[in-house]
């Protein structure tokens, strides 16, 4: 079953955007290879991109202490773990604290970098970070792995509070609510939204059918295309089974 995700509202979109960025810088971290630090550094220039277009730290602080305030009302609940209660806690908390310790602009200290700074204006070019174009990024390319590993680690470190306020906040989005299953006639299905509130939509389905997702404050449409016909979309003219989550936090 494949899980699909749209978003309801800027502020969840670039949140989406922004842990899918950690998730791949982490994943091409972790290799060896000069290829994966190459695209490591072009996403943390992304992240960089990204993260700068919204008042981001001020809204995760706010959103963090909304939801300890939430969670701060289940205290003596005996239908909820205190174990379980106090670890989210204190996750939260410290989250919070990080946030609150960064100064100045998100990826200020990135920005300064001059060299870093050289890479990225190059990088915008199609094949413009070519060896002869960057001859002292060539080197560190062909530098010992983990001494490439370190400097990415330390260009990102500083941004990590980030990722870990994005971690919580979609985690407690997408427990929100349970999933409800639905059969799209024909491979189209509509549902009014009714007053409905929800910061996302998820989509899970098993069937061999790629959803086409739109929705406003009225409707949800959803349109279910043949995964064979990409390049000319065409709607699966048969019954999908699937499941739809409302999230809102």
């Amino acid at each position: 079953m494949i899980s699909y995700e749209y978003p309801l509202n800027e502020r969840i979109r670039t949140l989406l955007r922004l842990e899918d960025l950690f998730l791949k810088l982490g994943h091409f971290c972790a290799g060896d290879a000069p290829q994966d630090h190459h695209v490591a550094l072009l996403t943390i220039f992304e992240t960089l991109e990204v993260a700068g277009r919204a008042d981001l730290k001020v809204d995760l602080v706010q959103e963090l202490e909304r939801q300890r305030q939430i969670l701060m009302s289940f205290r003596n609940n005996p239908a909820i773990s205190e174990e379980a209660l106090s670890g989210a806690l204190y996750e939260i908390e410290q989250a919070s604290s990080g946030l609150l310790t960064m100064a100045g602009k998100i990826g200020q200290y990135l920005r300064e970098n001059d060299w870093l700074m050289s890479i990225r204006s190059r990088a915008a070019i199609p094949g413009g970070v070519c060896q002869f174009d960057l001859p002292s990024y060539h080197y560190w390319l062909n530098r010992d792995p983990e001494a490439r590993r370190r400097d990415l680690t330390a260009w990102m470190q500083p941004m990590t509070p980030i990722s870990d306020g994005i971690g919580i906040v979609l985690r407690l989005l997408r427990a929100s609510s349970r999933p409800e299953t639905h059969l799209a006639r024909n491979g189209a299905f509509q549902l009014t939204m009714a007053g409905r509130s929800a910061q996302m939509v998820r989509l899970a389905s098993a069937e061999a059918a790629v959803p086409e997702i739109s929705a406003n404050k009225y409707a949800l449409n959803i349109r279910f295309m043949l995964p064979e016909t990409i390049a000319r979309p065409r709607l699966a003219e048969r019954d999908v089974a699937f499941e739809l989550t409302f999230c809102s936090l």
